[in-house]
């Protein structure tokens, strides 16, 4: 009979590079699922929000200039403390800052469904504007900081896709949220989705700082970046209702234009600025920022007037003006994580141009086709041929910018590009919007005069320019007079529109240009 011995040892258990490998890439799931739900939120808001600007100007009884300030007002505060939510993140931890601006996005939602009129819409949406400021950055820099280089193209190719998707999704859900139900849920709708990603982000994301933790915030020039850019954009909206020489108006781009100035002296001379300008000593960084101000201008400025000729003019219902950017939607989805992995093997510079080019001839397809037929014959190939374009630029953009940065300042990179981008959509609908007023009001007063209105109604009339598409016709004038007035702002609106969508494709070209020239690719060609 043999003796009974001690149980053999058991080694201890060791975690092995692939044990690791299959916990860092479910980790990298968690990761990409939380900063693309969370951002979607901000990138839906934001373009859902374009196509319900004819039912908010009819129902809340607005006029353009206030549909501009529903846009600005939170593209204003996203714009010019994105810098600071950047930097909030690197310093005391990007999951938490990131959290934070969920949960006041979400806050400022709600109130901005429950809003009875269009002042408290326009507030609530810059509160809305200050949460995403916090929310967005940190998305892009968590992404970087988790995925090393070999990964991290391909990572910011899909976050990258989704986040260009759900900008796209936007018009759909929004239009479909108008028909069908009430255009406060476009705002409601972000709840649901703000709460799953607490969830997850507080459970299955690792935290993460950057080098400058124990610096203190650049407060002053947060304060100056917001007084610059408020003062500038204001100044330009209101310009078009009170003119360049209004003192108001004047004021307001003076003391925009002396803030930005202050704003660069003081970022050169504090401790931990939110806008480092040592960055932009890298051709690449810099480049990659002036390349996002030229291409994502004309895209924000057609999403704002695109809606107002497709249900104005065209008679579009809001659910086919939404559905219309489908080919977008499509296209982003199948090509930007093939884009984004371009980056990896051969550089962005040549997607980049090439995805630029491909852009502007979307935007003539726009001037040229009209909406007066079938969707396919008129807005479909400008949609499919502009979606090309961004699927192929996007993603390669993005990757540009975060590539060209140490990953301690991803963060703060990060808010900087995405400053950038929604400083160009500002700058896009407040100076366009003054180009399209010109526009219109010059072709109606020819137009009236080459038709013989009579002075008096002329007079009567101008009156409404402001309100562009939707202009009302003086009451008490004959049947076959209003007629020819409506006639004539249709044809005015769209020859306007036209015109401003071949401004668009030269901001494209230049955009293609700047890349070409600024663009320095580690890898591949360039």
């Amino acid at each position: 009979m043999g003796t009974i011995g001690k149980p053999p040892s058991i080694p201890p258990l060791i975690e092995t590079d692939s044990i690791k490998d299959v916990s860092k890439k479910v980790t990298g799931y968690w990761v990409l699922a939380a900063t693309i739900l969370g951002a979607s939120m901000a990138y839906i808001d934001g373009t859902a929000v374009n196509v319900a600007l004819p039912a908010l100007q009819e129902q809340l009884d607005a006029t353009i200039v206030d549909m501009q300030w529903v846009i600005e007002a939170y593209a204003l505060f996203l714009a010019s403390l994105i810098l600071v939510g950047g930097a909030l993140g690197d310093r005391y931890g990007r999951r938490l800052v990131y959290g934070i601006g969920i949960t006041l996005f979400a806050a400022s939602s709600i109130l901005c469904g429950l809003s009875e009129n269009v002042d408290q819409l326009i507030y609530f949406r810059a509160v809305q504007g200050i949460g995403g400021a916090m929310m967005i950055p940190g998305s892009l820099a968590i992404i970087t900081v988790f995925f090393d280089e070999s990964e991290r193209g391909k990572a910011i190719g899909t976050w990258s896709a989704f986040s260009a998707i759900t900008t796209a999704i936007g018009p759909v859900l929004g239009g479909w949220l108008i028909e069908e139900v009430s255009w406060r849920w476009i705002f409601f709708i972000n709840i649901p989705i703000a709460i799953v990603v607490l969830v997850i982000l507080f459970f299955r994301v690792p935290e993460s700082k950057g080098e400058l933790a124990k610096c203190k915030i650049d407060y002053l020039g947060g304060v100056l970046a917001t007084i610059g850019l408020g003062g500038i954009v204001y100044g330009f909206i209101e310009s078009a209702a009170l003119g360049f020489a209004d003192p108001l108006v004047f004021g307001s781009l003076a003391v925009g234009v002396a803030s930005l100035v202050a704003f660069i002296i003081v970022e050169n001379r504090v401790e931990a600025p939110m806008m480092p300008l040592k960055l932009f000593r890298s051709t690449t960084f810099s480049g990659a920022n002036l390349v996002t101000f030229l291409m994502y201008a004309p895209f924000g400025g057609t999403l704002f007037f695109l809606p107002f000729v497709m249900i104005q003019i065209y008679d579009y219902t809001a659910i086919e003006a939404g559905a219309s950017f489908l080919p977008i939607i499509i296209l982003l989805f199948l090509f930007s994580r093939w884009s984004g992995g371009l980056v990896d093997k051969y550089g962005a510079k040549l997607p980049l141009v090439f995805g630029n080019i491909i852009q502007a001839v979307g935007y003539v397809l726009f001037a040229l086709l009209g909406g007066g037929g079938s969707y396919f014959l008129t807005f479909f190939p400008g949609m499919f041929v502009l979606g090309l374009g961004l699927a192929l630029s996007v993603a390669p953009l993005t990757a540009a910018v975060m590539n060209a940065v140490p990953n301690s300042f991803s963060g703060t990179a990060s808010g900087i590009n995405n400053a950038v981008s929604r400083v160009s959509g500002l700058v896009a609908i407040a100076i366009l919007g003054i180009v399209m007023l010109i526009l219109f009001s010059s072709g109606m007063d020819a137009g009236m005069h080459l038709h013989s209105i009579p002075q008096e109604v002329q007079e009567a009339f101008k009156g409404e320019y402001i309100n562009l598409a939707n202009a009302e016709t003086p009451i008490g004038i004959a049947s076959d007079l209003e007629e020819k007035l409506k006639n004539l702002v249709d044809l005015s609106y769209v020859s306007s529109f036209n015109i401003l969508m071949y401004i668009a494709a030269g901001l494209s070209l230049l955009s293609a240009l700047v890349a070409w020239i600024m663009i320095r690719d580690k890898k591949g060609i360039g």
